[in-house]
């Protein structure tokens, strides 16, 4: 039996097809990423722009087949935060619906959730006593803080936050190569949020879900081709990460794009995406994380929503 989810981010869509193997877990036998942007602009304007809908439908009708064509059950497609805050969402889901890529809208709870299931069910972290995830995306940022029992993890924090590279970028931070003061009234705005949110300390592992960490490990090592093998569970220092965001935000576009290892479409967002990590890591007050490779998608196709 085979399955597949449909990613609908903000500024990617993200497609995983597995297969129920002999020992009952899911094993990946594709996966694909293409950045379409279509919750750029949308914190400003309060709309999904009519080229990043374009581009996702289009995104979601290529998911759609390639899940066909390998045999899979139709896809769960499922939205975030730019679906959840824009105006004209029901324009947007009802096209997805017309051209028979249905997509559904994930509650802000629920991508947190899914986010930390996503880590807890991996057997990488299943053990680990305490555990700390954070997952930045392009409008919204879920932090998750969990202790272990004889059940499992239980999250004793969760929360999704508005803020995310593309709102970033349509907001405090809108310069290609951000001089000193967007990058602290940006940082002033992060830190605001996290702190009015109740960021717990966490002296457990961190790990970071998303285009983020995994861009950082794949620039770091120059991986000009994808290796999800040596990216799940590689480790960033808090130092590295800061390190990552001076350097990114001395390029600009075209700069940050010509670097070796950086997914193609990243380049308008990956130094904010290590902003976002930088103060989500100084809130959390860990000096280090490690990268997944999975998210939210996985543990949608692996529980579903209702457990």
């Amino acid at each position: 039996m085979r399955r597949a989810v449909v990613d609908v981010g903000s500024n990617s869509v993200l497609l995983v097809v597995a297969e129920l193997a002999e020992d009952g877990r899911w094993r990946t036998v594709y996966e694909s990423s293409e950045v379409t942007g279509l919750g750029e602009g949308t914190k400003a304007t309060g709309l999904l722009g009519e080229e990043g809908m374009a581009r996702t439908l289009a995104a979601l009708r290529t998911c759609f087949a390639m899940a066909r064509e390998l045999g899979s059950e139709p896809p769960v497609a499922a939205a975030t935060m730019a679906a959840r805050i824009a105006r004209n969402a029901d324009e947007f889901l009802l096209r997805a619906r017309d051209q028979g890529t249905p997509v559904i809208v994930l509650s802000g709870e629920d991508e947190a959730e899914l986010g930390f299931r996503a880590v807890a069910d991996d057997p990488l972290f299943a053990s680990e006593p305490k555990l700390s995830i954070v997952d930045p995306g392009g409008q919204s940022t879920e932090i998750v803080v969990a202790e272990r029992g004889e059940g499992g993890h239980r999250p004793v924090y969760r929360r999704s936050f508005p803020v995310g590279t593309l709102g970033l970028r349509s907001g405090p931070i809108p310069s290609p190569s951000p001089p000193i003061p967007e990058r602290l009234a940006a940082m002033e705005e992060i830190d605001r949020l996290f702190e009015a949110g109740g960021v717990p300390p966490a002296d457990g592992l961190c790990v970071v879900l998303g285009a983020t960490g995994t861009n950082l490990i794949t620039m770091r090592e120059r991986m000009e081709v994808w290796q999800p093998e040596r990216v799940h569970g590689a480790g960033l220092e808090y130092e590295e990460v800061s390190r990552w965001f001076e350097r990114l935000c001395g390029l600009d576009d075209e700069g940050r794009a010509a670097l070796p290892g950086l997914e193609r479409g990243r380049e308008r967002s990956i130094h904010l995406g290590a902003l976002i990590l930088e103060r989500a890591l100084f809130a959390l007050r860990v000096a280090r994380c490690r990268v997944s490779v999975r998210g939210w998608r996985h543990a949608l196709l692996e529980r579903g929503l209702t457990d």
